[in-house]
């Protein structure tokens, strides 16, 4: 199985990650959110952040297409439309800067980031029109570029559009798929060699959309509040320790 390890990856690392992937996607299933941002976590804890930021993009763009094949019918077209264009310009613009920018120092922005989705308060986004969508879509995709976990800040715009289920998951689901999959692009643009990764992407997205199944099982069938409480502290932890290697890397 050796073939299958990218560089300096071990046999356990490689299990560690197809593991997460699935339980992080059953979290997403079960509770509504928070498994991209305990992957990324996770990820970035164990890997540079050059490596973590393209190939959690590539695991997403899997994980999100799935859903959206699953939902694609009910989508808001006009909020998918202009929040794609606005994600075409604020990729374009994060190519000019992403070879200047250290992503392993970025673990502390990403540490305040998450701690900040996790127990802050949200400014309330007022989507009201094309160019605001367009503005929202170019500022969450070039965040995307550098913290890998746009995700909360997607769904918080598109929450106050009180969608109906199928109709959140499905434009949620299109959204995200375009910002991974212009992630992939601008990264392989600058040189990230994807091959030797695909095989760890390929058991991750696999492992992701059985947890997904399982996830929508346990959704079906009881309350995940008491849960969500537990993993917002868990998550919170773990955010901690990584922000810390952040601070560590900035310090020397």
């Amino acid at each position: 199985m050796d073939f299958l390890l990218p560089d300096s990856m071990s046999l356990f690392l490689f299990l560690l990650m197809m593991i997460t992937a699935g339980f992080t996607s059953f979290i997403s299933a079960a509770f509504g959110a928070g498994g991209g941002l305990m992957l990324l976590v996770v990820m970035a804890s164990f890997m540079p952040m050059a490596v973590v930021v393209p190939v959690h993009g590539l695991v997403q763009l899997g994980s999100n297409a799935n859903r959206l094949l699953l939902s694609f019918k009910h989508i808001d077209k006009s909020m998918f439309v202009y929040f794609a264009l606005g994600g075409l310009v604020g990729s374009g613009l994060s190519s000019f800067v992403i070879d200047d920018i250290s992503l392993d120092a970025m673990k502390l922005v990403v540490a305040i980031f998450v701690i900040y989705l996790l127990w802050g308060k949200t400014p309330p986004v007022k989507l009201t029109s094309k160019l605001w969508r367009m503005v929202a879509g170019g500022i969450t995709t070039f965040i995307s570029m550098f913290v890998g976990a746009s995700g909360p800040l997607v769904g918080s715009c598109l929450y106050i559009n009180n969608y109906e289920k199928l109709k959140f998951t499905a434009t949620f689901s299109s959204i995200m798929s375009v910002q991974h999959l212009l992630k992939a692009v601008i990264y392989g643009a600058v040189g990230f060699s994807f091959w030797q990764w695909i095989p760890l992407v390929i058991a991750m997205v696999i492992s992701g959309a059985v947890g997904t199944w399982f996830g929508i099982k346990l959704l079906k069938s009881m309350s995940g509040d008491k849960f969500k409480r537990i993993f917002r502290v868990v998550l919170t932890l773990l955010t901690l320790q990584l922000g810390w290697q952040g601070i560590k890397i900035l310090l020397h």
